[in-house]
């Protein structure tokens, strides 16, 4: 079965927690703090594997977590980091995130990698929280949580020589003439309704890879039929075959064939009209056959004079050894996919980079839910889930936080009492006026 689209869940590991410990040692009755920092979380990490051909394992394999980070250790020992989940990708893939519909990577060449989700940092041990001040802290960090997301992952077939037509114009029986490949074969329409591809061999030196693409009809790109779930893998190959039935047993004219798929494939991609093409003008072998492809030389050449006819017989094999050294040529011609100009490749390639922007402290939002102060801020709410609340010194240490960056100075603005319920997360905290500590926290 062929698999060319899946929606998958992604998680960095988890980093490990900081440690609070101190020495003991014979003789230093009052040892230093000795905890260690905890292990950085796994990374996701998607890599393209050449041997795989389609998205089929993610049909029954839809969640992946990266191990986390291992707590850190007395002796200001570092907890170890988890090792990298390495998620294995067809060539072809195009990675979105699920939510924000873009897109993070475009996977092409084997071996090629890209973190999709990153593990969080580990937490500081105690030792990090050492000053002149406080010589002995009993204060650590959580571990921060891996990002995590949905990302749906679509595939373009890679091959070097895609056949495009009309349905039932004899694309499969080509392509089970030229190479080992073994499409079904029917004598109706949308027999192929997924990639075929097969390795063909032109003589001892070259070769290259063919598909057989699900058969297109007038207004596929906008999805009609089979639509985009075609288009998008003929964006991929090198060259296009374009198969016309030159018979007519359709009742279709070939011209308008031909006309209708590149005007398909010119509405779709503008690029694809660009494309190398060769038409083979199949079924020289039915009557009228000859007739026919007079005509649409007429045409063609009166339209596209660059555009080359080759005609062949899939069933008696007529043409078939000229057609595939033609191709070869063309192929040959091109510019090797992996000496692409090193502007090309980056554009080809698609991964994003971006320069992470810190979050402000100061930037927070009160709001009210009825009788409680909620407050809101990503480095707040990141500063809570780090913050370990069996500590009495942590969680004086994350009320001056909160009293430095003017959390509890907008509170009283906002007319916070002595005693009112203050959300931060998950957590709920009461509220205390003056002293040295404005919060009593209380987790509820």
């Amino acid at each position: 079965m062929f698999v060319d689209k899946a929606k998958i869940y992604v998680k960095g590991g988890d980093g490990g927690d900081g440690l609070v410990a101190f020495r003991r040692e014979l003789y230093v009755p009052e040892g230093g703090p000795a905890g260690g920092d905890g292990g950085k979380g796994g990374d996701v990490i998607f890599r393209v594997d050449e041997g795989l051909r389609t998205l089929m394992d993610f049909r029954y394999q839809k969640h992946f977590k990266a191990p986390r980070g291992e707590k850190g250790r007395n002796k200001t020992q570092h907890g170890a980091n988890a090792e990298d989940m390495i998620v294995r990708v067809p060539p072809g893939t195009i990675v979105y995130d699920d939510d924000t519909g873009e897109m993070l990577a475009d996977l092409t060449r084997h071996g090629q990698e890209v973190v999709i989700a990153k593990g969080g940092r580990g937490g500081r041990g105690n030792t990090r929280f050492k000053s002149p001040a406080n010589t002995a802290p009993a204060i650590a960090e959580n571990g921060e949580e891996g990002q995590e997301r949905w990302v749906t992952l679509e595939l373009k077939v890679m091959a070097d020589v895609g056949l495009v037509g009309f349905p039932s114009v004899g694309k499969s029986t080509l392509l089970s003439v030229v190479s080992a490949a073994q499409p079904k074969i029917g004598a109706y329409h949308f027999t192929t309704i997924t990639p075929n591809l097969g390795v063909v061999k032109v003589d001892e030196e070259r070769s290259f890879v063919m598909a057989d693409l699900p058969g297109l009809i007038e207004g596929a790109h906008t999805g009609v039929g089979l639509g985009h779930e075609f288009l998008r893998h003929v964006e991929r190959t090198r060259v296009i075959v374009h198969v016309v039935d030159m018979s007519g047993m359709e009742g279709r004219d070939p011209f308008d064939d031909w006309e209708k798929i590149n005007d398909e494939l010119r509405l779709y991609n503008v690029k694809l009209a660009e494309r190398p093409q060769i038409v083979a003008a199949n079924k020289m072998d039915m009557p009228e056959s000859e007739e026919n492809l007079a005509s649409f030389r007429e045409k063609i050449a009166a339209l596209r004079p660059d555009i080359e006819i080759m005609a062949i017989s899939s069933l008696t094999r007529q043409g078939i050894s000229e057609l595939l050294f033609r191709v070869a040529d063309v192929l040959d011609s091109l510019p090797d996919p992996s000496e692409v100009p090193e502007e090309e490749a980056q554009e080809e390639e698609h991964v994003v980079y971006r320069m992470e922007e810190r979050p402000s402290d100061n930037d927070f939002r009160i709001t009210r839910d009825n009788e409680v102060y909620v407050v809101e801020g990503e480095s707040i709410e990141k500063l809570l889930r780090r913050t370990q609340f069996a500590s009495h010194e942590a969680v004086l240490r994350f009320g001056r936080i909160l009293r430095n960056i003017g959390v509890d100075a907008e509170l009283r603005k906002r007319g916070a009492r002595d005693g009112d319920t203050i959300r931060i997360g998950d957590f709920e905290f009461e509220f205390f006026e003056g002293g040295a500590d404005d919060y009593l926290f209380d987790d509820r």
